[in-house]
Formats: structure tokens, sequence, C-alpha cells
């Protein structure tokens, strides 16, 4: 399918992540949105073609989900840290497209490892090409953004290349589970840090790193990142109880059906080791209702119960606690547009579940 300039497929600052007036409220913080949506466009018309690669095969796989939308939510945090120096360069913009291609890599080589039927509301890419051209396109783009990252130097390089040490074992370590001894909770927030966070973090980095920002804004934005990220996957475990999501297209419980550990599952874990009747009672439900069930069965009734147990609220108070520390830890910025709209951003990522 053709893909659609970026203002016409409505994802602008204040639409992207359902933000409207609250990123960006007055008028002064307008203009300031306005550069962020001009930086966005570039973005996304390099992305286009960044992700050509004189092949007809490939042109077609690396481009599926590209088109298939995404909130771009990296590339928004690096313009916005880049506003801290000297705004939008030509780096900047080139830095941007390379960590949105590593996340829209990172999907493809996901997909696999889940065994996922759907992503971003359309088939998965092994869905309709298998196993190996899907990895093979994910591993095509991986190629790409180190190229882009290249042309930045060796910091840059340096900061992709940990990133990406990070996004493997995160995968790694979500798939053999934690060791003997090891907490389940904290080994599954590790995960989250290092699959989710930590690319969120490079995003923020680079913004800092290329719009000749003081060195001194790098530790701030990378513990914001790291924390928004992390708090981002916790909203999306509750996201996963509710109703079907428009951006995903998941159905209720799809990750609870793929038998996915999300922090729900494991506080309910947690509660039944305890000797707890209720949670021991919901979880050999889940177990025998909603665990390894086709995306045809009705599995609401259970999904409903694990929404309504007190496990989801502490989920969702988790996820709210993430974000006020990434708010935190931004504290040292210069009080201004930047530090509001990352302030709002933080918010609005936890708010998605209401």
């Amino acid at each position: 399918m053709p893909s659609l300039p970026l203002a016409r497929r409505g994802t602008t600052v204040s639409s992207q992540i359902g933000f409207t007036e609250r990123l960006f409220a007055s008028s002064e913080d307008k203009k300031f949105a306005a550069a962020i949506d001009a930086g966005l466009e570039r973005v996304e018309e390099g992305l286009r073609s960044q992700v050509q690669f004189a092949d007809q095969m490939a042109d077609v796989t690396a481009t599926y989900l590209l088109d298939a939308g995404g909130k771009r939510v990296r590339p928004m945090l690096a313009l916005l840290t880049a506003q801290l120096g000297d705004g939008v360069t030509d780096q900047v913009i080139t830095a941007a497209q390379a960590v949105e291609i590593t996340h829209l890599a990172s999907l493809y080589h996901d997909d696999v490892m889940d065994e996922a039927l759907t992503r971003r509301g359309v088939p998965s890419a092994q869905h309709v090409w298998g196993n190996s051209v899907a990895v093979l396109t994910g591993d095509l783009l991986f190629a790409r953004a180190s190229q882009l990252v290249a042309s930045l130097g060796e910091g840059a390089i340096r900061l992709q290349a940990d990133t990406f040490e990070r996004l493997c074992l995160g995968q790694l370590h979500e798939t053999i589970g934690p060791n003997e001894g090891d907490d389940p909770i904290e080994h599954y927030i590790g995960v989250l840090a290092d699959k989710t966070g930590s690319l969120i973090a490079a995003a923020a980095q680079m913004g800092v790193m290329f719009s000749g920002a003081p060195t001194a804004y790098l530790e701030p934005v990378m513990q914001f990142g790291e924390k928004v990220g992390v708090g981002f996957q916790l909203i999306d475990d509750v996201i996963d109880l509710s109703g079907k999501d428009a951006e995903t297209g998941k159905t209720p419980g799809t990750d609870l059906r793929a038998g996915v550990d999300t922090l729900p599952l494991l506080k309910l874990r947690r509660r039944a080791s305890e000797g707890e009747a209720g949670a021991i009672a919901l979880l050999e439900r889940l177990e025998t209702e909603v665990i390894g069930a086709s995306e045809s069965d009705d599995v609401s009734g259970a999904v409903d119960a694990l929404r309504e147990h007190p496990v989801t609220q502490e989920t969702l108070d988790e996820a709210h606690r993430w974000a006020r520390e990434a708010v935190e830890a931004i504290d040292p910025l210069p009080d201004g547009p930047v530090k509001k709209a990352l302030t709002r951003f933080a918010d609005t990522i936890v708010e998605r579940s209401s």
C-alpha cells in the first residue's frame, strides 16, 4: 500500500499518543509543537527512502510494518530533547530515523519469537511470509540502522551497539525466564528495561547528542527514557486485559493466550504461591481457559476476572510510579517547554489505559 505523508495520516504530535492539547497547550507551546511536527515530517519522508533495498522482495517486506502505522514515539522523543540544544539538526533527523528503524527491526524478530499472529492491526510478517523472511527482514533493517548510525560518528556507534546488546539480552532473558532463585517480578522488570526502556532512552540521548545540547543533560534524559519505557510496557499489560486496541489490533487477553508472563499474572502467581485461595482459583481458571487458547475462543470471562482482581490495579499503580520517577529524573533540566512536554509525555503514556 502507498505510504501517506505524516500529516495526512494524522500522526502530528498532538494526535500520535492521544496528546491532544495536553502536550502543547499554550500558544508558545504550539509554536514549539510545530517545529517538532515539521521534524517528524522529515523523519517520515526519510524512513520511506531508508527502508528501500533495491530488491523487490525486501522492499515489500521491509515497508510492510512501516506502512501499518506506529506512533513514532522514539523519533518524537529525540526531536523533543533536541530542543535542549540547537533544535532539529540534520544529524538529529538521521538519529531519529535510525532509532525508529531499529525499533521496526525488533518488531519483526519479536513477532517470530512470540509466534504473534498480528502486529499493528495486520497479520504479522512471519504469518504472511514465514519465519525466515521475517527474521531476514529484521536483519536488513538492523543493518540499515547501523549504516545511518555510522554516519554520526563513534559516540552514536557505541550507543547503538550498547542498545542492541541490551535488546538481545532482554529477548534472551524473556525467552529462558528467570534463573533459580531469581525473583520473577524483578526479572520481568529487567526484561522490560532492556527490551523497551533501552531504545527509548537511546532516542532521548540522541536528541541531546546531535543538537549540541550540554552533555550534562544526557544522564537525566537517559533515566527518563528508561523509566518511561518500563511504565509504557506495564500499561500495555493492563491494556491487554481491556477491549480491542485500535493501534495494535489485539483482542483482550492476547498475551495471556500466548502464555506471556505479564505483571498481573506474575503478581497473581506470587499470591497463589503464598496460599491465597482466590488467587489459586483464578490462576487455575486462567491456565485452563485462557493460556493456550486460540484467538477465536471466548475467554472474556476469565480475562475480566483478572482485570478486576487487585493485581491489575497494582500493575497500574506500578506504571504510574515509574512515570513519576521518570519525571523526577529530568529535574536537572532547565524549566521551559521541553521539560513541560516531557512531563506531559510521561503522564500521557500511563493514562492510555483510562
